[in-house]
């Protein structure tokens, strides 16, 4: 899996068996996720037509599953706990009589390992409940009328069941917990320097979600000086090269993705390179680093 953000769309590419409850879901094998953000003046043309005018501008074919959203995807959210990735967008609009205006809750799940289709389908529950949750915790409404939840898996099977107490549901649930409200704030919270927020779930000192900001790191320069950091939440985690990086054990006695040691996308030309071919793959990237200069 890898993703990136091209204007008002959030793409996440890869090899997915996924299910979703957005506009022409279902469950089927796919080689693109997205959530993209219709215009204030959009002319509903029909939100399936939509979908397929955003994957043919993109050139990613029709095996596809999007959702659309009123929501800037500026202010999504990325959640990572272990081997499980959550984007999130929220927007709700109470009318003055009470009634839910525009708005819009997605939520794409995604699973490094992978799952048999109905713990996909008990993933899109645990995620649905969770948002629910969240919402009533905050003194929200409980959801509106076109939220979506995608849930997406690779590699082989290793999970039959997804539910509330599972490892992936519990993650799952977690991240969609934490992110609904930040997700939620962020919207209603005007900020001239709006941008996607990353979240990542740490162990150190007890369990715990961190929060990710390019803006006044403490710990730069945390590889090398002059290091770029566009890409310090790394959109191919976890890569799995282990000429990058190695499995650990972690405290549960699982195993968890560890590449503290990769500079690749703090190269400034590699990051370079990424922004400006988004869809680049990992491969290419390794082979641009190890081109000899001129």
């Amino acid at each position: 899996m890898r993703y990136y953000l091209d204007s008002d769309t959030l793409f996440i590419r890869g090899a997915f068996r996924a299910a979703s409850t957005g506009i022409s879901g279902g469950i089927r094998s796919v080689t693109t996720l997205f959530n993209h953000t219709v215009p204030g003046d959009w002319g509903h043309t029909g939100p399936e037509k939509e979908i397929e005018l955003v994957a043919a501008a993109a050139g990613t074919g029709q095996e596809v599953l999007g959702l659309l959203t009123a929501v800037p995807i500026s202010t999504l959210c990325v959640l990572q706990y272990d081997f499980i990735t959550v984007f999130v967008t929220v927007g709700i609009r109470q009318e003055p009589a009470g009634e839910i205006g525009a708005g819009t809750i997605n939520i794409i799940a995604y699973s490094s390992e992978g799952m048999e289709d109905s713990a996909l389908l008990e993933t899109i529950m645990i995620a649905t409940e969770a948002k629910t949750e969240a919402l009533l915790a905050g003194g929200r409404v409980s959801g509106t009328p076109t939220d979506a939840v995608i849930a997406a898996c690779e590699d082989r099977i290793r999970h039959r069941y997804a539910g509330r107490i599972t490892e992936p549901g519990r993650r799952v649930r977690d991240a969609v917990l934490k992110g609904v409200p930040e997700a939620l704030r962020r919207h209603e919270t005007p900020s001239p320097q709006r941008e996607p927020a990353f979240f990542i779930y740490s162990r150190f000192e007890g369990g715990h979600w961190v929060e990710w900001s390019p803006h006044n790191c403490p710990y730069y320069p945390c590889h090398f000086a002059g290091q770029c950091c566009d890409f310090c939440y790394c959109p191919f985690y976890p890569c799995k090269n282990e000429e990058l990086g190695e499995w650990s054990e972690s405290s549960t006695n699982g195993r968890v993705w560890n590449c503290s040691r990769c500079t690749l996308l703090h190269e400034p030309a590699i990051a370079d390179y990424l922004k400006k071919y988004p869809d680049a793959p990992l491969a290419e990237l390794v082979r641009l680093k190890e081109k000899p200069k001129k």
